[in-house]
């Protein structure tokens, strides 16, 4: 799993808006990639060279700059320069530890939100900074890894289907955070799925394995909580009319993902329950094993002591013991002793205690 805090003490003392990467190197080096479309036309652009990015600056067409990896600062300074965008959205593109926000500078409306991805393999989950700048004609995206989840948009792009391309750049930032939530019930569904099997086992046969995973995924739960609790504000932000970048009727389309987050939100609540109570049902099972252990041996010991009486008293070195010279004396003592364990036996069966 990641960090949930990340080294930030490499930027202490430095002004407000200095230009330092925190986080982690997920590409080998920054690509950028440019989708300028309409409703005809699409073009669709890797950059070479930084200086490109000028020819789509203030395009009438609406125009998407993909930005993948944000460890390289000087590239991304020189792309900040290119738009112009203020030095505190800059700074919080290089700081991948930011909490889901968003910010209006005017011109540009800045939005930062985390972007998961669960290993089938290992069972964690991993997070992603998505930080995405919105103008009139134009959104900035920019994320740490490749950014897989947006290739269908992409792909939709491309092929001109449905009514991406028909509809402004507040329509394609509304795409974006919807797919980046739409990809946290995918999330669910697995560790769903995986807590269904952990309560079978927890049922069956509760061991410390068992425990060690429940563990894990209440730390998984609560790192789940920290990104997505904060992206109801974001998104009700928007589905209020906060921004006037937002039109009305993409605002409608908005409404759906804030129902989404809320949605979301109450299955984490559900899931961190339920982990709550398989935690109780370990910890019940395991005191009635010990119970049942205890029980048993109780019940022996029980049993054992009027024979280990019976034992002691013709074990004691008195010469004057009648009992000593008889002849049935040794049977008749192992027939008593035997007895006397059937009888205690008989009751403990018939008050249920076996």
């Amino acid at each position: 799993m990641s960090k949930l805090i990340k080294k930030r003490s490499k930027k202490s003392g430095l002004p407000p808006g200095t230009l330092v990467h925190i986080g982690e190197k997920k590409n080998e080096r920054t690509k950028i990639k440019v989708f300028e479309y309409d409703e005809q036309s699409f073009q669709e652009k890797e950059l070479a060279t930084f200086d490109e990015c000028f020819l789509f600056k203030d395009e009438p067409k609406v125009t998407w700059v993909h930005v993948a990896g944000v460890h390289e600062v000087e590239v991304l300074e020189k792309l900040g320069n290119c738009f112009g965008l203020h030095p505190l959205v800059m700074e919080d593109i290089l700081n991948t530890d930011q909490r889901p926000k968003i910010e209006d500078y005017g011109e540009d409306l800045f939005i930062v939100l985390k972007m998961l991805s669960y290993d089938d393999r290992t069972g964690e989950i991993s997070a992603e900074q998505v930080s995405l700048v919105l103008r009139s004609n134009a959104v900035l995206s920019f994320v740490e890894g490749e950014g897989s989840v947006f290739a269908p948009i992409q792909e939709r792009i491309r092929n001109g289907k449905g009514r991406l391309r028909k509809i402004g750049a507040d329509y394609l930032l509304y795409t974006l955070l919807d797919t980046v939530v739409d990809n946290y019930f995918g999330i669910l569904e697995k560790m769903g799925d995986k807590i269904e099997t952990l309560e079978q086992k927890l049922v069956v046969n509760p061991t410390t394995q068992t425990l060690l995973k429940i563990q894990n995924l209440k730390r998984e739960m609560i790192f789940f909580r920290k990104w997505v609790w904060p992206l109801r504000e974001v998104i009700g932000g928007l589905e209020r009319g906060e921004s006037l970048r937002i039109r009305d009727s993409t605002r409608l389309y908005l409404r759906d993902v804030y129902d989404h987050t809320i949605q979301m939100m109450d299955t984490i609540e559900t899931i961190r329950d339920m982990l709550s109570g398989m935690m109780d049902i370990y910890l019940s099972s395991v005191n009635n094993r010990m119970n049942a252990v205890m029980k048993v041996l109780t019940i022996i010991a029980t049993i054992f002591m009027p024979l280990t009486f019976i034992a002691g008293v013709y074990g004691m070195n008195f010469k004057f013991m009648p009992e000593l010279e008889w002849r049935w004396g040794y049977p008749g003592i192992w027939l008593i002793m035997a007895s006397i364990a059937m009888f205690m036996l008989i009751i403990f069966w018939k008050k249920k205690w076996l």
